[in-house]
């Protein structure tokens, strides 16, 4: 994932929109995240995911299975002292 400042956004805006085709871009401010420039289409692919609801007991036992077993990976994780205040 590419990640720029907010200046370098603004002054390259084309570079970043290219891409975000084919990757999310971070624009930080101020040294953190401000928000992420990603493709149309992912973002419609995120939003049909959003919709999609799946009661528990529609789901196979093999998906409920893998549902719990599943983790976050590493460099999603935080803790509670990551949020701000």
């Amino acid at each position: 994932m590419a990640v720029v400042t907010s200046a370098e956004a603004q002054k390259n805006f084309g570079r970043c929109r290219e891409q975000a085709l084919g990757e999310p871009v971070v624009v930080t401010q101020y040294g953190k995240p401000s928000v992420v420039i990603i493709a149309a289409r992912e973002y419609e692919r995120l939003k049909e995911l959003d919709r999609r609801v799946i009661r528990l007991d529609e789901m196979s036992d093999a998906e409920v299975e893998e549902m719990a077993d599943g983790e976050i990976p590493a460099a999603y994780r935080y803790s509670i002292s990551d949020i701000p205040e």
